[in-house]
């Protein structure tokens, strides 16, 4: 007996010695497969499977984030190279500039994906909005880096052969007293993602009235009720999209979850910065975004799959009014 029972716990720390093993490959796979993505010129679609991370992340923690004391501070050149530039100052080394300061883009982001996921609605909305810059914020790291390196990807992919590095480095002058760059017109260059929580530090990445569309594609609904507060749509961060949001600027909801739905509903329609806009009136406005929210991102495209309902809302910024006299 005591012979069986060696056997039995031999098997059993074998088996376990295994499974650790596996992981800790799949682990060192993962790592070298990221790893190898971070070459700027790899044109290769990244793989999820090298990305997995938990599917919601808990925004009252602290994870640790790095995020500018004023939206100023922010240097986006990183994220939109073909839109970033130093002024004809900078570039002239003026004496009366002290200290580091941002290079400055050449137009600002109007357009914010919140919660952008593995970056659907981004990619699908780069060619439809070429004109504007749009921004994915992200809470996963993993899930972030993956959309930075599927962006990259598609960047390369675009790039023409003709286009060579000193091109693409030479700047072009324009009369906005701004320097541009070649790049700027080539697809996928007005899309970036970073990661961010925003349901702390919004109004430290956007100025007031700087955005004209905000998406709220299938955000985590926190079902049981002490967890509401998680929720991205509430009171609290309505006034804040109300602040970064330009008048006439519109706010996109998009979820599975009827219940979520009716929750982001009332709370805009309680919110006298927004009034909800039919589908219908946007469409006959020429808006392009209706379509491409429903189809584009992976959790429509899984709930189409799973022939489940999406419940869609849309607000617009309306006017703050005049200051009594």
């Amino acid at each position: 007996m005591s012979h069986k029972g060696g056997t039995g716990a031999w098997t059993n720390a074998n088996a376990h010695y295994r499974n650790a093993n596996q992981k800790q490959n799949k682990k060192q796979k993962r790592e070298e497969y990221r790893l190898a993505h971070q070459d700027e010129g790899i044109s290769e679609l990244p793989k999820k499977k090298f990305y997995r991370q938990r599917a919601h992340a808990n925004p009252f923690s602290d994870h640790q984030l790095t995020y500018p004391i004023r939206p100023s501070a922010m240097d986006w050149s990183k994220y939109y190279p073909a839109f970033a530039s130093p002024s004809v100052e900078q570039s002239l080394g003026n004496p009366n500039l002290e200290g580091p300061h941002p290079m400055p883009l050449t137009k600002d982001i109007t357009v914010a994906d919140i919660g952008c996921g593995f970056g659907g609605l981004l990619v699908a909305l780069a060619r439809k909005l070429p004109n504007d810059l749009l921004l994915g914020l992200e809470i996963r790291t993993q899930v972030t880096e993956f959309v930075q390196d599927r962006i990259k990807a598609l960047r390369n992919q675009h790039k023409p052969a003709s286009l060579t590095t000193a091109d693409a480095d030479t700047p072009m002058h324009t009369t906005s007293n701004t320097i541009t760059s070649p790049l700027s017109s080539l697809p996928y260059q007005n899309i970036a993602c970073i990661r961010a929580n925003t349901m702390k530090f919004l109004p430290r990445f956007f100025s007031r009235s700087q955005l004209t569309k905000i998406f709220l594609c299938f955000p985590d609904p926190h079902f049981k009720a002490r967890k509401h507060k998680a929720r991205i749509v509430s009171t609290t961060l309505n006034s804040e999209y109300a602040f970064v949001m330009k008048p006439g600027g519109v706010v996109y909801t998009i979820t599975d979850v009827k219940d979520l739905h009716e929750w982001m509903v009332s709370h805009f329609d309680a919110h006298a910065s927004f009034a909800r806009v039919a589908e219908e009136q946007l469409e006959s406005e020429g808006d392009v975004c209706m379509g491409v929210m429903r189809q584009e991102t992976e959790e429509g495209k899984k709930v189409e799959r799973n022939k489940g309902e999406k419940y869609v809302a849309c607000f617009r910024r309306v006017e703050d009014p005049p200051w009594p006299e």
